[in-house]
C-alpha cells in the first residue's frame, strides 16, 4: 500500500513539475505560475473525481440487482469472500471482451465489464475475471492507474497549452520552434510516464490474487486465453480514442502498433496463463 501512494505522489509531482517546466518555456514566470496552477488543479481533480472519468470516457452504466441481477450477485459473493467493501458496479455497451477497476480506495471502488466478455465467457470464467479486478481493488493498484490514465490525457491538455502560446503559421503548425517539439515529445512521454508508474508484475499479482478469492485458478486462466484469442478481432472504440486507458483492462484492448502500441503494460497472455495453471497444479 505505502508503495502504491509513494508511486501516486510521485507521478503527481511529476506531472506538476512538467507544468511548470512547459510553462516557463514558453511564458517566462508568468506562464510557469499559470501551468503550475493548471497543473495542481489537474492533480486535485484526478484524485477526486479520475474514476468517473474514465468511466464516463466508457458511457459505462451503473447496474444493481433488478437490472443485472446475476451479474451484480455474483460480484456481491466475490466481495464477502475477498473481505471487500461492494464496489459500483458497471456495464459498458461494446463487443470487445474486457473488464477493469477504478476508483481511489476499496471503499470508492467501482467495476466494469463489456457487454461483449458477458456473452463470450461461461459464468465460471467471468467470476475468475471480476475476482482478478477485485484482486486490484484489494491490492489498492487502482488509484495510480485511474490517475495515470487522466494525467496522460492532461499531458495532451498541455501539449494544447503549448500550443495556445506558441501560435501557429498561416498553415496551421507551431510557428514557436519550442512549441513545436513540445508538442512532437509530449505523447511519448505520457506514455513512458504510464510505463515507469505501472508495473507489469501487477497484473500477475492480480491473477494471482484473483485466483485466491475466486478459488479456481483455471478458471481465469481459461478467461484470458479466451479473451486474447477474441479480443484481438473487435475494436474498443473507447480505448482507441484514449489508448493512455489501455492499462487498466484486464486484456490490451488496443488494435495495433504505432503510438498506440506506446500504451502497452500488460505481460504476455501466454505467461499469465503458465503462471495460473501452475498455481492450479499446486
Amino acid at each position: 500500500m505505502l508503495g502504491n501512494w509513494l508511486k501516486t505522489s510521485l507521478l503527481m509531482a511529476a506531472i506538476l513539475a512538467l507544468f511548470g517546466v512547459v510553462g516557463g518555456l514558453l511564458g517566462g514566470r508568468s506562464g510557469m505560475l499559470l501551468a503550475l496552477l493548471l497543473g495542481g488543479a489537474m492533480n486535485v481533480f484526478a484524485y477526486w473525481f479520475s474514476d468517473r472519468m474514465v468511466l464516463r470516457m466508457y458511457n459505462a452504466r451503473e447496474v444493481d440487482e433488478q437490472s443485472a441481477p446475476q451479474f451484480y450477485s455474483m460480484v456481491q459473493e466475490l466481495v464477502q469472500r475477498a473481505g471487500l467493501p461492494m464496489p459500483r458496479v458497471y456495464l459498458i455497451d461494446e463487443a470487445q471482451p474486457n473488464a477493469f477497476a477504478t476508483g481511489r480506495n476499496p471503499d470508492n471502488a467501482a467495476v466494469a465489464a463489456t457487454t461483449g466478455i458477458l456473452q463470450l465467457l461461461s459464468a465460471r470464467e467471468i467470476r475468475g475475471v471480476m475476482a482478478h479486478e477485485l484482486a486490484h481493488v484489494q491490492h489498492r493498484d487502482i488509484l495510480i492507474s485511474t490517475i495515470a490514465a487522466t494525467m496522460a490525457g492532461a499531458i495532451s491538455a498541455l501539449a494544447n497549452f503549448a500550443m495556445f502560446f506558441g501560435g501557429r503559421d498561416s498553415e496551421g503548425r507551431p510557428s514557436n520552434p519550442v512549441a513545436g517539439i513540445l508538442v512532437a515529445v509530449l505523447a511519448p512521454l505520457a506514455a513512458s510516464l504510464i510505463q515507469m508508474a505501472i508495473s507489469r508484475a501487477r497484473e500477475f499479482e492480480a491473477d494471482r490474487g484473483g485466483a485466491e478469492i475466486c478459488g479456481d485458478p483455471n478458471a481465469l486462466a481459461d478467461a484470458l486465453a479466451k479473451i486474447d484469442a477474441y479480443a484481438r478481432g473487435i475494436p474498443l472504440a473507447p480505448a482507441e480514442a484514449h489508448p493512455e486507458t489501455a492499462q487498466m483492462m484486464i486484456m490490451n484492448p488496443l488494435s495495433g502498433g504505432g503510438m498506440a502500441g506506446l500504451f502497452s503494460t500488460h505481460p504476455p497472455t501466454e505467461q499469465r496463463v503458465a503462471r495460473l495453471r501452475a498455481m492450479a497444479r499446486r
